[in-house]
């Protein structure tokens, strides 16, 4: 049975995709596709995994999870699936811990390589999503203020912007974490909102579009957000309706530069350990393409008045 890990990244529209898989089980399970969101690994699958605060009880708790996910893997092949889509955005790290750091999933690869252990060499891929970064943080900070936190200070916006990490280090960690796996970069401008497509570049075929439009836990708008924050917190919002952007220009260039070099890196082939998933819809021009560089006539100085006109 094939394994694909699908680890985010958040605000990438993944709670959206993973609504999608679920809704569409039956369907997806005649293809023999498997599937464990969140409301599976969330529900004890995973605990002990990642080292964290628990009480002593003198077990190992990492050895019990990997316990865990063996068991329910077999049942997976017992059942009849050839292929099994994990989808987890918490699995690099947590939103809160990329505000609390500055830094996009600082100790990606060591929870990684935790995973990889427990599914024990089963992992064929490794899905991650991407975002341009003014962007995901951006829908980060709001989602942030929504859930009852501060507005981002001048500082931090800053070391947001300045920050030396991107997705191409978060990539490179995670290739280095699963080295035996394939990992594939798919950018949020390319699949978000489009679950039925993202599946079908995963498998390279067509996927059912039943279910593909739901969104879920998108980030609110500023009106939406003066609405749910206490009006001494609302006053500093900036005015207007739309969505709502911290960032300075300068800013916003720098952090747009960054996503660029990172997508230039994946395009010239991510030093062999990420490979960038183009959209499958988007066929190329084939194995002849348009020559658009041919000129009309001959080429020769002493011959172009025998090329007829144009009429």
């Amino acid at each position: 049975m094939n394994v694909f890990l699908h680890i985010g990244a958040h605000r990438c529209a993944t709670t959206s995709f993973q609504e999608y898989m679920r809704l569409n089980t039956d369907e997806l399970n005649t293809r023999k596709i498997g599937f464990w969101g969140p409301r599976r690994t969330r529900s004890g699958l995973f605990n002990g995994i990642v080292p964290g605060p628990r009480a002593s009880t003198g077990r190992n708790p990492q050895r019990r999870a990997v316990g865990r996910v063996q068991m329910h893997l077999s049942g997976s092949i017992a059942s009849g699936m050839d292929h099994l889509i994990v989808s987890d955005e918490n699995m690099m790290g947590t939103l809160r811990n990329n505000l609390r750091k500055g830094g996009l999933y600082n100790g990606a690869g060591e929870r990684m390589a935790r995973f990889a252990q427990a599914f024990d060499g089963q992992i064929s891929d490794v899905m991650v999503n991407i975002r341009s970064l003014e962007s995901y943080w951006a829908s980060a900070l709001g989602d942030n203020v929504a859930r009852g936190n501060l507005i981002p200070s001048a500082e931090m916006l800053q070391r947001l912007a300045v920050s030396q990490r991107s997705w191409r280090d978060v990539l490179t960690d995670v290739a280095c974490a699963i080295p035996g796996a394939r990992i594939w970069a798919m950018p949020f401008e390319t699949y978000g909102g489009r679950p039925e497509v993202q599946l079908g570049a995963m498998f390279d075929q067509k996927m059912p579009r039943t279910h593909s439009r739901i969104r879920l836990n998108a980030t609110p708008h500023l009106g939406d957000l003066r609405r749910q924050l206490p009006m001494s917190v609302a006053d500093d919002l900036p005015k207007g309706e739309g969505r709502w952007q911290p960032f300075n220009t300068a800013q916003i260039a720098a952090l747009r530069e960054t996503y660029v070099d990172d997508l230039m890196w994946l395009a010239a082939g991510g030093d062999g350990l990420v490979q960038l998933k183009q959209d499958p819809e988007k066929s190329g021009q084939g194995m002849n393409p348009a020559r658009t560089d041919l000129t009309r006539g001959n080429p020769n100085d002493d011959q172009t008045d025998r090329v007829a006109g144009a009429g």
